[in-house]
């Protein structure tokens, strides 16, 4: 029997960096679960925001049924990646695959929620109701599509940020305040020097040691920091760095 080629390539620093930017600037997704019933697969679209390191956080409603199936099940997969014009196999994507698990009181985390209403500023409407709760994807591989001819198997490592930093005096929604107040030109310029971002009041969603999000209305670019910043002092030169480059 003849040998199936195999399609994937080696794992490299770009091909990280592309997930990791399908992950964090990931609005929505397809989440699969198995049906408790049937174990027949059912595909959700849900809306997502990436925690400091990385990990898919979803809001759901218990009622629904992903959230049904999911506490029968944990295993699932979540699609993230937009088609953009053209055909739109032609555009990165990325299935990221493991267990989900409810967060304690998540929708009273602080950080858990500032980082998802800033990029779904709409479910305030809803994220207080009780049958409401944030689900954490705990990623144990991924499956990376850069586009044709560049297929990738990953592990979780190469999508999730340095856990050897800490992330606390980055993550807080008083950090991201105060950045948005202070540097509120600088993330406007950062933003449109990137290709089809639109000109606008950008604004900073959140921050990791590895690079920032920047949010207007439905669009998110990432920004990666030159070296990773472990402080506030760090992320301040970091972003004038990178605001003086795009000038």
């Amino acid at each position: 029997m003849k040998k199936k080629p195999d399609v994937l390539r080696p794992v490299d620093d770009e091909a990280r960096r592309v997930a990791k930017t399908l992950v964090r600037t990931a609005r929505f997704g397809a989440l699969a679960t198995l049906e408790p019933e049937t174990g027949v697969p059912i595909a959700s679209r849900v809306a997502v925001a990436p925690d400091v390191a990385g990990l898919p956080v979803i809001l759901m409603s218990s009622l629904s049924a992903h959230a049904t199936a999911l506490q029968a099940n944990p295993v699932c997969s979540l699609l993230l990646g937009e088609p953009g014009k053209g055909d739109p196999l032609a555009h990165p994507r990325i299935t990221v695959i493991g267990r989900a698990a409810p967060v304690e009181d998540g929708t009273r985390d602080p950080v858990l929620r500032h980082r998802f209403l800033a990029r779904h500023p709409k479910a305030a409407l809803y994220i207080d109701f009780g049958d409401f709760a944030f689900w954490r994807l705990v990623v144990e591989r991924a499956s990376l599509n850069a586009g044709f001819g560049k297929a990738y198997a990953m592990q979780a490592t190469d999508i999730l940020s340095d856990g050897t930093i800490d992330t606390q005096v980055l993550a807080g929604a008083d950090v991201v305040d105060r950045l948005n107040s202070d540097h509120a030109s600088e993330f406007e310029t950062i933003a449109t020097r990137r290709p089809n971002s639109p000109p606008g009041a950008w604004r900073l969603a959140d921050v990791d040691p590895e690079g920032m999000d920047l949010v207007l209305g439905d669009a998110v670019v990432r920004c990666w920091f030159d070296r990773p910043v472990a402080s506030e002092d760090q992320l301040r030169e970091a972003i004038l760095a990178m605001a003086s480059a795009a000038d």
